[in-house]
């Protein structure tokens, strides 16, 4: 297999790679086909579109160093091929032990271990200095909590508005 190939759970072949400056539209087309609830688990707001100044935080500020992101293109031998997910993490300038892990799955694709390939290939290629997490993750999204505790020692203060402040403490590299 190809560095990035991939088969997800129901046997769908798939590839990882980096996200491009070039994948800015691909990027607002995975994002209209999200459900309501999907936007508001990712964005932990009621976004109804992905305006450019948004892409451009999105896409454009990636360096594949401090600020990774990745993307999951499923390949299905009788469709289309198109992007189902997006996991990103951004190193604290302030802390460099310390990174923002944010991903988004299509809601279809839900389930079909998207958010679990994302998330081990973008810890195999985390900057070698973090060693910690941080997530602002709604209380009843279960999925992205178990996610995330795979990953690593997870601990959340107490939740605000439905919302929990999630650390995760990595094992070592």
């Amino acid at each position: 297999m190809l560095p990035g190939e991939l088969s997800l759970h129901d046997g769908t072949p798939a590839m990882i790679w980096p996200l491009l400056p070039t994948d800015g539209r691909a990027l607002r087309e995975m994002f209209r086909r999200l459900s309501p609830q999907s936007r508001q688990r990712r964005f932990l707001s009621a976004l109804s579109d992905l305006d450019d100044a948004m892409i451009q935080r999105l896409v454009g500020e990636v360096d594949g160093v401090h600020h990774v992101a990745l993307v999951l293109v499923v390949l299905p031998p009788a469709g289309e091929e198109w992007p189902v997910g997006v996991a990103r993490l951004v190193q604290d300038p302030a802390d460099p032990a310390s990174a923002e892990i944010a991903f988004t799955v299509a809601d279809e694709w839900q389930g079909h271990g998207v958010g679990t390939a994302l998330v081990e290939a973008l810890l195999q290629r985390r900057p070698a200095a973090v060693t910690r997490l941080h997530a602002d993750v709604e209380t009843e999204n279960l999925a992205s909590l178990a996610l995330l505790t795979r990953a690593g020692q997870m601990s959340s203060g107490p939740a605000r508005r439905g919302i929990m402040d999630v650390t995760i403490d990595l094992p070592a590299a």
